[in-house]
């Protein structure tokens, strides 16, 4: 899972600038396709490529824009099964959990939540018989993890 999925804003930088209208516009267009051309992206939001380029670069550099990635179809590369696991830890014990969770194999997105539940993990896996054995068997024998 990428570091910055799970990175806190810790101030260490300082605070994106406004977005206006034209740098909405180019989200929505890099969310759809991030691998849309400096040349596309101009003429869909009518800025030259000059300034469509210095936008990104500026959203980049904010860190609105944290990288691009590829839509996984998990089935056709292999991973048939998904599934969230909720799981109730230990209080206090967040990071040391995360650091565990981030390793194991599958591991697609953790969130702390609010509610019945601590921790909210997406996996994907290759059968439900791997599903199983990751949660009987990794998550489970982390000791901060009370229940799956």
């Amino acid at each position: 899972m990428p570091a910055e999925q799970m990175a806190a804003d810790d101030g260490s930088r300082p605070p994106a600038r406004p977005l206006d209208s034209i740098d909405r516009d180019i989200l929505q267009i890099l969310r759809a396709d991030g691998r849309a051309s400096i040349r596309s992206v101009a003429e869909q939001v009518h800025v030259s490529r000059a300034n469509a380029y210095a936008r990104i670069n500026r959203l980049i550099e904010d860190g609105v824009i944290r990288g691009f990635s590829a839509r996984v179809d998990q089935e056709r590369a292999g991973q048939g099964a998904s599934a969230y696991i909720t799981l109730k830890i230990v209080q206090n014990s967040w990071r040391r959990v995360r650091e565990q969770l981030q390793e194991l194999p599958g591991a697609a997105h953790i969130a702390l939540v609010s509610g019945d539940f601590d921790v909210l993990l997406l996996v994907h896996t290759e059968d439900n018989r791997a599903l199983r054995e990751l949660v009987l068997t990794k998550i489970q024998s982390i000791p901060e993890v009370l229940s799956t």
